[in-house]
């Protein structure tokens, strides 16, 4: 216990002191790194703040968006306690234009699964929003047709860490969104319902201010040039002042009750036809019966007018013509019939609402000099709305939780693992001598090992690991949060067993029942016996020295988690688990060689990994000191004279003194199965002889 409880003390101090010195912020990379990662035509532009957000430019050399990374404003800690680090390009409507992998230290992708399947993931990102409610599919399939939501493709073994990754880049890009693109909305839309139905005339229109009018006169054209070069340069608004310049109708055309009143049958249909295919669209119809006429002579179909722009909430709207050949229904003013008209087209999921007032710009322009003239040109603007009751406003779908969705996807899964442990935990509670002395103990036992090596190793990957005790603790020292270990849920109720267990019963009930690899060097052991096979015992010295090994592996590994956390990952494989469970031994041959070795080995020496080597056995023998109790009974005759469960012990967990050594039981029950058999306990035995004596000697 001595022994132990120093190992203990000189981890926790090297982790401490490196923590101490080498813990520190993530900076922000420098342009040097960054610009490759940009692709031409567009080029990294200045930086904008200290948190590495940057200008994207276009060939023109004119803003385009926003380049960041994603670890200096949501460094969410992964698995190995260190961010996942992304590079996210976004344009100026909050669309995503490329997401990239800059660097990662999560064990599965770095020598588990094909790091390529991690990059890859990156890539669906592409052309999506950030007003589309994205979220990451299930280990086992991604969302059904018909979802409101956009399912991002999990990768399978690997969903937890790329859960992490992708709430990293939702709240690095939502934090660039709020302070530089904050008119960008960031949930569904109105649109048009199209069930909605009302019998309208153009007289309904205009006398509910369903469309909307904007008369400018020529003189008033005139006061806003005055005192300007170009104040004498439109004669024909001087000779008719009272002649309207700008005589603009404005009226949205997406609930088709409107654009049914507005428009003939043909252009109706036409409309229709458009926004069956564009259905994030809302078409707006201007119509001018003044002079202005609306476009210029440069005008190309299909584009964004010269002299036409909008606003929202103080924020453009990218409107362009809808390229529709536009007839008027006949109960339209013959003066309208003969005025300019386009029908414009605006995507809603840029974050206009047309149920929210908005205002049209028109440019008026005017000319000074026969030679290379001067332009000059004043702005009218005309605010629009149209009533909330012809539009849908769709609740906002709120994704669940990331770990309320990944307890939903495994949720099978944890009602099985649940009725498991607590079976497993009533049976080795208040059953245990039962269970220990039942004629068919070994084959259930091997049973159970059986059950956790398949459902909570191969199928569930509930196998534990030392990188998640060593990212607990990254994290703890750095005032991070804890939430990444939800996104594991299986696992982590894996862990509150082994943690609850260690109040019980200390390392036993993770390192004897829970855990995958050590059943399979179970198993080998058995096999090994069965093909008589000579088996290697350490002496009661070498033992002793052997166990050490593994705390000075533990104590290792946390100072490269500080010192070196670039080599971790490669340290962390002298845990076998990710090649005998993660990855069923399809991996490099060198891991698979270690693996495999292992087995082998165990084959001749009981469990020799897990007694000596083992950083989480390591792990788990230190959190055994939370235990409350000595469970196993000992009689006054365990010790001394009798050694029989010293020498059965296949762990060397029993001391000469017949006292356990509980931090290096693994609960096998080997020796409660000798303490309750009267066939084998010699103190038993020599008590029944003893009353045999007795009753014969009367």
């Amino acid at each position: 216990m001595l022994r132990c409880r120093s190992c203990a003390a000189l981890v926790l101090a090297v982790t401490l002191w490196c923590a101490m010195a080498l813990s520190g912020a993530a900076q922000p990379l420098g342009r040097e790194v960054l610009e490759p990662y940009i692709v031409p035509p567009m080029s990294l532009g200045e930086k904008l703040n200290d948190k590495g957000v940057w200008q994207l430019l276009n060939s023109g050399g004119a803003e385009a968006g926003y380049v960041f990374e994603t670890e200096p404003m949501a460094p969410l800690p992964g698995f190995s306690g260190a961010a996942i680090n992304m590079l996210v390009v976004l344009d100026l409507d909050g669309r995503f234009l490329d997401v990239q992998l800059l660097s990662h230290n999560e064990p599965i992708f770095v020598s588990g699964l094909p790091e390529k399947l991690f990059y890859d993931f990156f890539k669906q990102y592409r052309g999506h929003s950030i007003s589309d409610t994205l979220v990451v599919g299930s280990p086992y399939g991604a969302g059904g047709e018909g979802s409101a939501l956009v399912y991002l493709d999990g990768v399978t073994k690997g969903t937890a860490s790329v859960r992490i990754a992708h709430e990293s880049i939702l709240a690095a890009a939502l934090q660039v969104a709020r302070e530089k693109m904050s008119g960008i909305s960031t949930g569904p839309p109105a649109h048009p319902d199209p069930a909605y139905t009302e019998d309208l005339s153009w007289d309904d229109l205009v006398a509910q201010s369903i469309v909307t009018r904007k008369t400018i006169l020529n003189s008033e054209l005139d006061a806003a040039f005055a005192g300007t070069l170009w104040e004498d340069d439109d004669p024909e608004a001087s000779a008719t002042p009272d002649a309207p310049y700008l005589d603009l109708w404005v009226v949205d055309l997406g609930p088709p009750s409107i654009a049914s009143a507005v428009l003939s049958e043909g252009s109706y249909d036409e409309l229709q036809d458009l926004m069956a295919i564009s259905t994030t669209d809302e078409p707006v119809l201007l119509i001018d019966t003044g002079r202005h006429g609306l476009i210029t002579d440069e005008f190309v179909r299909n584009t964004a007018p010269d002299l036409i722009s909008a606003e929202q909430g103080g924020f453009p709207i990218a409107f362009r013509d809808a390229d529709i050949y536009i007839e008027l229904n006949d109960d339209l003013p013959e003066a309208l019939q003969d005025g300019a008209a386009l029908i414009l087209r605006t995507d809603r999921r840029l974050g206009f609402d047309p149920t929210a007032e908005w205002t049209v710009q028109i440019k008026a322009l005017r000319s000074h000099g026969s030679f290379q003239p001067e332009l000059g040109s004043v702005t009218l603007k005309v605010a629009h709305q149209t009533p909330e009751r012809f539009f849908l406003r769709p609740e906002t779908v709120t994704p669940r939780a990331p770990w309320v969705d990944a307890l939903w996807n495994r949720q099978g899964d944890l009602i099985v693992l649940g009725v498991f442990l607590a079976g497993l935990l009533l049976a080795l509670g208040r059953g245990m001598n039962r269970l220990a002395a039942h004629p068919y103990f070994t084959p259930i036992r091997l049973g159970v090992l059986a059950f956790v090596t398949v459902f909570i190793g191969w199928w569930g990957q509930g196998q534990l690991s030392v990188a998640t005790p060593l990212a607990v603790a990254r994290t703890a020292l750095d005032g991070g949060s804890f939430a990444f270990l939800l996104y594991d849920p299986f696992s982590l109720m894996v862990w509150g067993a082994a943690i609850l267990g260690f109040v019980l019963w200390g390392r036993g009930l993770f390192c004897g029942w829970l855990c995958p690899f050590g059943a399979l060097q179970e198993f080998a052991h058995h096999l090994g016996r069965i093909l008589r096979l000579p088996q290697i015992e350490p002496t009661p010295r070498w033992d002793t020295r052997l166990k050490a090994l593994k705390y000075v592996v533990l104590a290792s590994l946390v100072a490269l988690l500080f010192a070196a956390p670039g080599m971790l990952d490669k340290a962390i494989e002298v845990e076998p688990f990710k090649t005998a469970i993660t990855t069923f031994f399809i991996r490099e041959w060198y891991y698979v060689a270690y693996a495999a070795g292992l087995l082998l080995f165990s084959m001749v020496m009981f469990k020799g990994f897990c007694r000596y080597l083992c950083p989480l056995g390591a792990v788990m023998a230190i959190g055994g000191l939370l235990r409350g109790r000595d469970w196993i009974a000992r009689r006054a005759e365990c010790g001394s004279p009798c050694q029989l469960c010293r020498v059965k012990c296949s762990y060397g967990a029993i001391r000469k003194t017949g006292e356990i050594n509980f931090s290096e039981c693994f609960q096998c029950l080997d020796c409660v199965t000798i303490h309750e058999d009267g066939a084998q306990c010699v103190p038993l035995i020599l008590a029944a002889k003893g009353r045999k004596l007795g009753v014969a000697a009367e």
